[in-house]
């Protein structure tokens, strides 16, 4: 018996076409990825069904001509995940990575998604996902804001001046409609202003470029950081103020009296745990450690000065209404997110039935009749 096989090809301008830049549409999407998450409805890589992914990291040097060596931020990794629910789907998000890309005209990281039906591994979808992967971490601050961050909040100190935070900034203010000033650092002046130049022209609200880090932050009621992993950013715990929202996407490192004060909210505990447990199977849990988001926090933990992360909240758990996100307007609440290939599923997912629905696309053919199934 004939099968035929199609799938659907996205470019990145049909993702454009399905909806990859609606922020509020990529907010509901990972809302609803948060609850799956919190429930255990999903899988993702290795033993402990939590790993980032499986990256390919080339050699500082090697006798193979052809062979890629080590170079900033050069590596290839896979991301594959199942998520659960209505979506009910696997995919894989596959990207390559190389700080020199820009001087060829092409983004740091080059990345597709591959959707693929869980009972056949027939592929679905294969998108460009350079813009699907920008938009969903913006919307994982996005939903923090909406649960987490004072709904009178008036300034966002956005730190990292990147593509990554025009993302962030884009969900956070869709949730926080009284922000009247955007305040914006980075470790060189000309991205900052340049963010600000992107920021007026497409956003509107004042801002104003900041180099002095303490000024930044100081009189932010929002703090959105994106920054660089090779040079994160010291903000010391003086300098915030009571009933901040801190939504960190890249490493921030701060005084130990910040992390043990602030209410911290991660994105899935269970990932958490899987990087601890990564960083005591590596022999080197301080170096690895250093290489995470929340190392900082995990090396206290270790300490025994801040909970378990067992006895600890994801915002799943908030968003459904089983542990208490932000109680009063004193309180200073830190997000932290470490980015999950479920969330790329999870948006993937509905650009591709978004692209069905509108004829948007381009179908291609796996085959007429599998030749080995003959």
């Amino acid at each position: 018996m004939a099968h035929k096989t199609e799938f659907l090809y996205l470019s990145e301008q049909d993702t454009i076409d399905a909806g990859v830049l609606d922020a509020e549409k990529c907010i509901n999407n990972a809302e609803e990825v948060f609850t799956l998450l919190s429930k255990g409805d999903y899988l993702m890589g290795g033993a402990n069904h939590n790993s980032h992914g499986m990256g390919l990291v080339f050699p500082k040097e090697s006798p193979f001509p052809n062979m890629p060596v080590a170079g900033p931020d050069r590596r290839f990794v896979a991301m594959p995940a199942y998520l659960g629910g209505r979506f009910d789907v696997c995919g894989n998000k596959w990207y390559g990575s190389n700080a020199a890309n820009p001087k060829n005209g092409l983004p740091r990281s080059v990345l597709t998604v591959t959707l693929n039906n869980k009972e056949t591994g027939e592929p679905l979808a294969f998108m460009s996902a350079n813009l699907l992967s920008a938009a969903r971490t913006g919307a994982v601050p996005g939903v923090a804001a909406r649960h987490l961050a004072r709904k009178d909040s008036e300034v966002v100190a956005v730190l990292g001046c990147g593509q990554i935070n025009k993302s962030c900034l884009r969900s956070i203010l869709t949730q926080l409609p009284n922000v009247k000033k955007i305040i914006c650092y980075d470790i060189f002046e000309a991205a900052a202003d340049k963010f600000v130049e992107w920021e007026k022209a497409e956003i509107g609200i004042d801002a104003v470029a900041e180099m002095d880090l303490e000024k930044a932050v100081k009189d932010a009621d929002v703090l959105t950081v994106a920054a660089s992993r090779l040079k994160p950013l010291y903000v010391k715990d003086e300098w915030l103020k009571e009933g901040v929202t801190v939504l960190i996407t890249g490493p921030m490192q701060t005084d130990d009296s910040f992390w043990m004060s602030t209410k911290l909210i991660y994105d899935n505990v269970r990932l958490h745990e899987a990087y601890v447990q990564e960083a005591i199977d590596s022999g080197d849990k301080a170096g690895y450690y250093k290489g995470v988001i929340g190392g900082p926090i995990y090396t206290l933990i270790d300490a025994g000065k801040m909970p378990k992360l067992e006895d600890s909240t994801s915002i799943g758990e908030v968003i459904l209404g089983e542990k208490a996100g932000r109680t009063d307007d004193k309180e200073r609440i830190t997000f932290v997110a470490c980015g999950m290939a479920t969330f790329d599923v999870g948006l993937g997912y509905d650009l591709y039935h978004t692209a069905l629905d509108k004829g948007i696309g381009t179908k291609l053919k796996l085959w007429d009749d599998p030749y080995q199934a003959k």
